[in-house]
């Protein structure tokens, strides 16, 4: 719905004007949207993000109606704890570190029914859940949602989130929208690929990876597997 706030023309067709807060959830939105969705309505003030999943009993983080903090999903909430672990050796992780959101409180589900397998993946022997989100946690509390664990594209070593990606790219006045996904490559391991809905059919490959290697925030692993590797990353368009 985000998307389609900041880049579908039908929205200049009606008056949005009351518009004012929006709450989103599900997936990650990127400062990158929030401030074109911001653009689109001018009167909105605030863009909240929501956190949690069934298993937690809904929400487990609070968001926080503040400007700097619009990109987060708040702060944990009463009765909640939380840790960031890396994903390979489960051990903490400092502040501004990147590594799986895990949670633990008195919602927490007792297990999937019939399931016990499955349950001791998700919940280990200390009563922590694996939510199976990518992000981190700021030196104030903050949790920034990066990516979905299982759709962290890995290049040369390096964790790619692809909505992190997806939320650059559609920063781009020339997209209307995209995916991103990770595909094999001999000497990389994998490597990231979109797929674009150009505005216009000016738009063109080139333009669109310069645009990418000019933002600071993308990671250095995909800089230098274009540069080195010249591949076409951003081969396939969609009308």
């Amino acid at each position: 719905m985000l998307v389609f706030l900041a880049k579908h023309p039908l929205i200049d067709k009606y008056d949005l004007s009351s518009v004012e807060i929006i709450f989103t959830g599900a997936a990650p939105a990127g400062s990158d949207l929030i401030e074109e969705v911001k653009r689109r309505l001018p009167n909105l003030k605030f863009v909240v993000q929501g956190y949690g999943m069934t298993e937690v009993g809904l929400a487990s983080h609070l968001p926080i109606l503040s400007k700097k903090h619009e990109a987060t999903v708040g702060k944990i909430a009463s009765n909640f704890e939380m840790k960031i672990v890396d994903v390979d050796t489960r051990k903490p992780l400092s502040p501004n570190q990147r590594g799986e959101i895990c949670v633990r409180g008195p919602t927490i589900m007792r297990g999937y029914l019939n399931q016990p397998e499955t349950t001791s993946d998700t919940i280990d022997s200390d009563g922590w859940l694996k939510t199976g989100d990518i992000g981190y946690m700021t030196d104030d509390g903050f949790l920034y949602v990066v990516d979905r664990l299982k759709e962290l594209i890995k290049v040369k070593g390096f964790q790619v989130p692809p909505a992190e990606l997806e939320d650059l790219l559609l920063s781009h006045p020339g997209v209307k929208d995209c995916a991103v996904i990770g595909v094999q490559h001999a000497r990389h391991g994998e490597v990231p690929k979109a797929f674009v809905v150009r505005k216009n059919v000016e738009l063109a490959e080139n333009e669109l990876i310069e645009f990418i290697k000019g933002c600071d925030m993308l990671a250095t692993a995909l800089v230098t597997t274009i540069r080195k590797s010249r591949l076409a990353i951003f081969s396939a368009f969609l009308v």
